[in-house]
């Protein structure tokens, strides 16, 4: 049979791929390797080590920080948006709770319905994108949406309302989202090299996000300054195996509550899917995984938590890791 290193090395030179590639087994990290170019100007090379942003793979942190607040008693799964936002964003129902938010059964409108969008690519922020770099900052976007259906009657993947989790995390806490990302997450994962990075200001690690296999367009237009709730944190192939090792560990939460955040909560057959509180769930196997899609960025980390397979593709540009997930699914058993 085809090693590994063989099958992906393979599946990137006929893909152009360019990210990282990591698998992990309970005995140990099995492969990890970069591809391609972190910034094709100056054909600076990935590394295992270069930091990518991961889009909506974001989410699932998301929700672990309001689950985090939760087992604290600052929040309640069913607290209402709307005890929290006060008169911001009025048409935000007023039976919409923490709960329906985290499983995308709010039926709140979306400022980014991507059922809508054709492009991924075409698809450019209501606003100028440096003007939304705090989560305050985002009412004016998530503001004017009506609602699409009544509150927990279906799942409804939504971005807007991961946004609305970080704001209403942020107001129930009274300390700022990306910080809460870094302490009740990131640093109890050991997740050194993730943050919510300016995309007008990144370090050298960084990966730039290109809209297409090559050429130098970058993705700065089409995203915010900052990323938020939804989206738009930068990490590492290393942070994500050290994200599975924690989380199923209980070193972000405890492991039942854990348990009902990978319940399932809605079957999502158009993906051929079922979705809990943050995170997608295999269609009938226990695999769990975070995922991201956005002009410049395309990523997935998948864990299978009875066999302690972890594999994760980051790529930056915008359709990168599919090719190369399909490949690891299929080495690896889903």
């Amino acid at each position: 049979m085809q090693s590994l290193q063989d099958a992906v090395d393979r599946a990137a030179e006929h893909t152009g791929f360019s990210g990282v590639v990591r698998a992990d087994r309970a005995s140990g990290q099995a492969f990890c390797m970069a591809y391609g170019l972190a910034d094709r100007g100056h054909e600076v090379p990935n590394t295992t080590e270069t930091q990518f942003a991961i889009a909506s793979g974001s989410k699932s942190l998301t929700a672990l920080v309001v689950t985090s607040l939760v087992e604290r008693g600052t929040l309640e799964l069913r607290t209402t948006a709307r005890s929290l936002l006060g008169n911001d964003l009025p048409l935000v129902a007023d039976d919409v709770t923490v709960e329906h938010l985290l499983a995308h059964r709010s039926g709140i409108g979306d400022y980014l319905d991507e059922d809508a969008v054709d492009d991924i690519r075409d698809y450019v922020m209501p606003v100028p994108v440096h003007e939304l770099a705090t989560t305050e900052q985002f009412l004016r976007v998530l503001d004017g949406h009506e609602t699409v259906f009544p509150t927990g009657e279906r799942f409804g993947y939504n971005n807007g309302g991961y946004v609305l989790l970080a704001l209403l995390a942020e107001r129930a806490s009274g300390v700022e989202f990306h910080d809460l990302v870094r302490t009740l997450v990131c640093e109890p994962a050991g997740m050194s090299d993730t943050a919510f990075l300016r995309s007008d200001e990144l370090p050298g690690r960084a990966a730039l996000g290109y809209l297409s296999m090559d050429g130098l367009r970058t993705n700065v237009f089409h995203l915010p300054v900052r990323g938020n709730g939804d989206g738009g944190i930068y990490s590492t192939a290393a942070d994500l195996s050290s994200f599975w090792d924690a989380l199923f560990a209980g070193r972000i939460v405890s492991p039942e509550l854990l348990a009902e955040m990978v319940r399932p909560r809605s079957d999502w057959p158009e993906e051929s899917r079922r979705y809990g509180l943050g995170f997608h769930l295999h269609a009938t196997s226990e695999e769990v995984w975070l995922e991201g899609y956005d002009a410049g960025v395309s990523c997935a980390s998948v864990h299978q938590p009875s066999s302690s397979i972890t594999f994760t593709v980051i790529s930056n540009w915008s359709e990168g890791a599919w090719p190369i997930i399909r490949l690891l699914r299929d080495r690896f058993g889903n």
